[in-house]
């Protein structure tokens, strides 16, 4: 079997956070004050190791920022970040209110429920559907459904949402119910351990198997989209060509990283677009997928596979959504010369 290996280094941290299509600062506030008493065993600890160590809901990073802004008391007095516990003392965190959290309002809407629990929702997203309010679609997006489903959510940051799909990508998303879930979730992403596989329509004969590493930022020539760029944040995306037609080919991705608009950006880097594509897509096609395409007009790429490691214990768990009914025709026209 053919392979191909794309990489170009970005010499970006390696470490970096993995959110998928997002790039979202997850692992933030609760709504709650909580309180801990510091164990003899942290004595001798600095203020923002103690907290991280006492309150693993939340980030050391985001801990700081807290301590900082004097929302950390140490029995009612504020400190720094490098002040000394001795043990003993009460320790308080009152959380940042999250805008974002806070601000929707929930709209009843259908969700393509495949899984819940306790701790996790996993959904089916329709295209066409937008994850988190932004400017310009400020109701009507998933964020807003989900609190009409769950106005518990309300209390976590971004009603829970970890990773997002763009707007018309469909396929499987997961969505924690609690904070601890989330901070879980976002830690298996940053760790890379979540497996998720997409199908995607591509252009040309795609090589049989290959791997693209390459830094994802900001198109500097036009601010809406993203590209490999150097000093990008580092991206990985694997993939295997299934099958091949005239000018065509279906590719199985799987995500190393998550990066914003990531596949179609790194399949686009290497000649191979996703056709239908508003941003990436290529301006000519091969008449049997031009013939295909009429009527079609989004990304053909659908999260297919979802797989981790169960944020409340109970091991790995997976989900697998055949592609939408718009998706499997397209593949179905293009089998048959586009007709």
């Amino acid at each position: 079997m053919e392979s191909t290996e794309y990489s170009q280094r970005s010499g970006a941290d390696p470490d970096d956070a993995d959110l998928d299509d997002a790039g979202f600062d997850v692992d933030g506030p609760a709504t709650v004050a909580r309180e801990a008493v510091v164990p003899d065993a942290l004595a001798g600890t600095r203020l923002d190791a103690a907290a991280a160590a006492l309150f693993d809901a939340w980030s050391r990073s985001r801990l700081a920022r807290w301590i900082d802004a004097g929302r950390v008391t140490l029995d009612g007095a504020t400190a720094t970040r490098r002040t000394r516990v001795d043990g003993g003392e009460r320790l308080r965190v009152d959380p940042e209110p999250d805008p974002d959290a806070t601000a929707f309002a929930p709209e009843p809407m259908a969700l393509d429920i495949v899984h819940e629990d306790a701790a996790l929702i996993v959904l089916d997203k329709a295209a066409g559907c937008v994850v988190h309010p932004a400017a310009g679609h400020w109701s009507g997006t998933l964020v807003n459904g989900l609190l009409a489903h769950d106005p518990a959510l309300r209390a976590l940051p971004r009603a829970g949402i970890v990773h997002r799909l763009d707007k018309d990508t469909t396929g499987l998303m997961m969505v924690a119910r609690t904070l601890e879930a989330q901070t879980a979730l976002v830690r298996q992403l940053q760790a890379r351990t979540v497996t998720r596989r997409y199908v995607a329509v591509v252009v040309g004969a795609l090589p049989d198997a290959g791997r693209v590493d390459a830094p994802i930022g900001r198109d500097p020539r036009q601010r809406l989209r993203m590209a490999v760029v150097p000093g990008g944040k580092p991206a990985v995306t694997h993939y295997t060509c299934v099958e091949r037609g005239d000018g065509w080919s279906i590719a199985d991705c799987r995500l190393e990283t998550g990066r914003t608009h990531q596949i179609r950006v790194h399949l686009a880097s290497i000649g191979h677009p996703l056709p239908a594509d508003p941003l990436y897509g290529p301006r000519r096609l091969a008449p049997a997928l031009e013939r295909a395409l009429a009527g079609f007009a989004r990304q053909p790429l659908h999260a297919r596979h979802l797989a981790l490691d169960h944020p409340q214990g109970g091991g790995r768990v997976a989900w697998d959504r055949p592609p939408p009914h718009d998706l499997a025709q397209l593949i179905e026209r293009l089998r048959h010369g586009g007709r």
